[in-house]
Parts: structure tokens; sequence; C-alpha cells
């Protein structure tokens, strides 16, 4: 798991990036929580997304956003921090061409972006949003949803209530041509304390049956 430092608009970015044997293998970005509330690369949970990730043969990377960790530049509302995700992106892409496809995910704040980024790059054939903020953010951008993927959410989230997912989910789903899960984890906080483990068995789960019918 080494660590990567990269260009970005606003300076160097810091991450951590596994690579493949595989030089088709495909790659995935995890994107992390907000970075005025604490938020890093190191989250638990964004740091298990990562391992499931890697786990299923993907090259990925996690990284800080401007102003976190080592990453130069500060906070920019979320304008910055998805140009970061872009050059996070192309990073990855320039010493994978040939990587066979490309997968998003990110957590709260991370989910937010990393949506946005997938309605800007055609080639991420598949997502995984944890806990989006849809009631603190506008999602209404994802009209329509270029890709099929997964939202999942805790039935007591304290920070984002569930109903508010589960809406943005519905609405998603309501579009042709793709396929939204939407689960929901019993229990769990918007921090997923003591359901960490269940949070990481769905979401593989959900790529396990995903790469099956890609291979298929």
């Amino acid at each position: 798991m080494p660590e990567v430092i990269f260009n970005g608009p606003a300076g160097r970015l810091e991450g951590r990036y596994h690579p493949s044997d595989d030089s088709t293998a495909p790659i995935a970005l995890a994107l992390h929580p907000h970075p005025r509330y604490g938020g890093t690369m190191n989250n638990k949970i964004v740091y298990n997304l990562y391992q499931s990730f890697v786990e299923r043969g993907f090259a990925a990377l996690r990284f800080n956003f401007r102003g976190v960790g080592r990453s130069q530049g500060s906070y920019d509302g979320g304008i910055g921090e998805l140009s970061d995700a872009a050059s996070a992106l192309d990073w990855m892409q320039s010493i994978n061409p040939n990587a066979r496809y490309c997968w998003i995910g990110g957590y709260s704040f991370g989910a937010w972006i990393s949506m946005q980024l997938l309605m800007r790059r055609p080639e991420i054939a598949g997502f995984i949003s944890i806990s989006p903020p849809a009631n603190n953010f506008d999602f209404t951008f994802l009209a329509p949803c270029p890709a099929s993927g997964l939202i999942i959410h805790g039935s007591r989230d304290e920070t984002v209530p569930e109903a508010d997912a589960a809406a943005l989910a519905e609405r998603l789903q309501a579009q042709r041509g793709i396929a939204i899960d939407y689960r929901k984890i019993p229990g769990a906080s918007h921090f997923y304390e003591s359901k960490l483990e269940r949070l990481s068995k769905e979401i593989g789960n959900y790529l396990d049956a995903a790469l099956k019918e890609d291979a298929a």
C-alpha cells in the first residue's frame, strides 16, 4: 500500500495506492468525508471501501482532498475537491492505460463528490455511494444517472435521515437503463459504529455480483 504524491489543481495531493499485478485490472477511486469535519483518506469506512476493491483485484487509490494531511491547498466548498478527484482519476489512468474499466466510491461528502465525477467521466462503469448527504447537498445533477450502482445507508443515521437517501435512490431507480441497488443497514448510524463488518459485507456482496455479471 505505497504512499503516493501526485499533482492536483491546487498543488500536490497525498494518497495511498494499491497496484494490481494484472495490467488490465480495473481501477477504483475511494473518496473521503467532509474535510471540515475531520474527514481523511484514513477514515475507517473509506479504508474498508478501498480494501473491498483491492480484495477483488482492482488497482485502487484513496487520497486526501486539498488541505487535508499532506495535500496542498485549502477547502474549496466542493468545487476544488471535484477537481482533485478528477486529477486523481487522471493519475490512475495514466499509470493503468490498459484498465478494463473504472469504478468510483465515496462516503458522505465523498459520495457527493463521487457522483458529480460520475456525471463528468463516461468511462466510470459503476459506483458505491455510502451515506450520500441527500439532505444537505443537491443531487439533482443526476439527470439522468449514467451508471448503475449501490447506495447504502444506515437506518439510524443521525446526520442524513434515511428517508432522504431512500428518496434519492428511488428517484434514480425510476430512470431507464440503470439499476440502483439500495441497501439499508438496520441500526447503523452515520458513522457505522459496530456495523463496519456488515457494511463491508454488503459492499463485497454487491461488487461480487456486479463483477460476476460483467464477466458473463
